[in-house]
């Protein structure tokens, strides 16, 4: 690395990292001189030679200089357009990088805030503007402008973003509505299907593409784990080009702006691996359109024992599904592995004996040995209409992807009483509030009593990150806290006691998971069995409580009950579990 001419920081601004115990003072002496005379700086030799941690001595350093330290991450981009006039090579050699501007505030990040030379220097790049300094240590700095200006043979995102931002800047006199842009630019091209990429790698489930008017740009936003974080913003220039270059990958009709749209994409990441896209359109203010593409990968589908069921709640599924006939449902809200789960069954399900249809839309998973059929419901081919089919085609079990109206419970219902197994989902929050929302419907609470076997509601709950998991000891409150949410008398069963000994586990935060502890979802499952008891209750059209004291005594396992049982294992946090299941 090439010594730098600028001001070097004060060795005093590392004193911190002795009195917390991360180097010895002989070992910070020996580096500052060892990086007086070599050809290293001090900040690579403390993070190679001396394993101090990065956040340590970015936390160090933004408290000496007192201003807030931002690590290197993927997710956030310079703004490109700041450095059309500067040197890339200057930028590297001087460790600062403006990082964005907002009115008359520019966001800066500099390996040191103190340095006199490059203050002036940042200033006579950008007059008339305020500076805002952001401490960045120096490898942070190097992949933050690799990221913006991207490697020369790379092709990355930030590659396509920064000519976007050029031509954007070339094109300020065209009217911000007009289609003077193409969506069949090659740079458009480019980002359309780096951001698909970017999100697989990213484990995305969903991709959302968000515009806004008044020349606001356009916000990329990813779905990790349940939860969406905005990736990357494009100028809003191009917000009709995108917009219409995905429609075109979803052959929709680029035309109608006024009606939502659904359509898909099959997108080839490479020789071997194909994904596919469901992709949804919805008009927005400022005559705009935001898309939505859920990523369908294509999965093999999982063993029921690689699901984390609780014991007994895998001992009696697998009770119910050997069934010859009845009915099963999985519930649960949007993106809660309602479809994995039914997969799973039928994976169990799946042998040369029986014959097994399936109707959904889309089909997310290919399982062979089974008929699976798309169902179109703009040509009148509904699950209702899939089912009767199915009827006349020597069925042994029978999938259906969702119960959508009173028509698809009733042949469904209908098809369970004359021998078949019948698998399907329904959007509730729990298992004892599926029965009372078929009803409500209109079905026969007599017919559905007969057939139903079981229902199985689940949420999948943010897991703890294996890489930096760690034990610790709650308080007397946490534990209280437990017992209260599992509720005293089940608790007791468990025999868990407050004791010395007593651990649960948190995740400390790391890069593997962005520093949020957490990474990856695992399911918690709620199993209500059709009993002689619970059928007499629904025939009566029993209330909810009633229903639900009955499963309890019956032994069932609630969500938050499970939650906690996983809690315990050291899966997740008590936080997790009543996020999605406390009702």
């Amino acid at each position: 690395m090439q010594k730098s001419a600028h001001k070097t920081i004060e060795p005093r601004a590392y004193d911190p990292l002795i009195h917390e115990g991360f180097i010895r003072q002989a070992d910070l002496v020996k580096a500052v001189q060892e990086s007086m005379q070599g050809s290293t700086d001090l900040e690579g030799l403390l993070i190679e030679k001396y394993r101090i941690p990065k956040a340590a001595l970015g936390k160090t350093l933004s408290t000496f200089f007192d201003c807030p330290y931002i690590p290197y991450d993927a997710r956030t981009l310079a703004d490109p357009h700041l450095l059309n006039n500067l040197s890339h090579d200057y930028l590297r050699r001087h460790h600062w990088l403006p990082l964005k501007r907002q009115d008359d505030i520019l966001d800066v990040l500099i390996d040191n805030p103190h340095d006199l030379d490059r203050g002036h220097d940042i200033q006579r790049s950008f007059p008339g503007l305020t500076i805002r300094y952001a401490l960045g240590l120096r490898c942070d700095i190097e992949r933050f402008l690799t990221a913006t200006i991207g490697d020369t043979d790379s092709g990355s995102i930030a590659d396509t973003l920064g000519e976007l931002v050029n031509d954007a800047h070339q094109e300020q006199s065209l009217d911000i509505d007009s289609d003077g842009i193409d969506e069949n630019d090659s740079a458009i091209v480019r980002l359309a299907n780096q951001i698909i990429v970017e999100a697989y790698r990213h484990d995305a489930s969903d991709i959302h593409v968000e515009p806004y008017s008044d020349r606001k740009e356009t916000a990329i936003r990813f779905r990790v784990d349940g939860s969406c974080s905005t990736y990357m913003r494009i100028p809003a220039i191009y917000r009709r080009a995108l917009v219409s270059r995905i429609k075109i990958m979803s052959n929709l009709d680029i035309s109608e702006r006024r009606k939502p749209q659904d359509g898909k994409i099959r997108f080839k990441l490479n020789q071997d691996r194909e994904i596919e896209l469901r992709v949804a359109t919805v008009p927005t203010a400022g005559n705009n359109e935001d898309i939505v593409m859920r990523l369908l990968t294509a999965k093999e589908p999982l063993p029921l024992d690689a699901m984390e069921f609780a014991p007994a709640t895998l001992t009696a599924l697998l009770d119910i599904v050997e069934k010859p006939h009845g009915i099963i449902l999985c519930v649960g809200p949007t993106g809660s592995g309602k479809t994995t789960t039914l997969h799973a069954l039928l994976r169990h399900l799946n042998t040369d004996e029986r014959k097994i249809w399936t109707a959904e839309d889309p089909i997310e998973i290919a399982q062979e040995g089974l008929r699976q059929v798309q169902v179109h419901p703009k040509i009148g081919f509904t699950f209702a209409a899939a089912m009767r089919s199915f009827l006349r085609a020597d069925p042994d079990v029978i999938m259906i992807g969702e119960m959508r109206d009173k028509e698809t419970a009733d042949v469904a219902i209908e098809a369970s009483l004359t021998g078949h197994l019948v698998l399907s989902t329904l959007h509730t929050n729990g298992a004892v509030e599926t029965v009372v929302r078929l009803l409500d419907m209109g079905c026969d609470s007599f017919n559905f009593a007969d057939a139903m076997q079981g229902v199985l509601a689940q949420r999948l709950c943010k897991r703890i990150c294996v890489n930096c998991k760690e034990p610790y000891h709650p308080t007397a409150q946490e534990y209280d806290k437990l017992v209260h949410g599992y509720g005293k008398q089940a608790w007791e069963t468990l025999g868990v006691s407050y004791r010395e000994d007593f651990q649960l586990y948190r995740g400390r935060g790391c890069e593997a998971c962005n520093q949020t502890g957490l990474k990856g979802r695992v399911a918690l499952h709620e199993l209500l069995r059709g009993s002689d008891e619970l059928r007499n209750l629904i025939q009566n059209h029993a209330k909810t409580t009633e229903m639900q004291s009955l499963a309890a005594k019956e032994g069932m396992i609630t969500l938050v009950q499970d939650g906690i049982l996983k809690m315990l294992a050291g899966l997740t946090t008590y936080e997790q579990v009543r996020a999605v299941a406390m009702k």
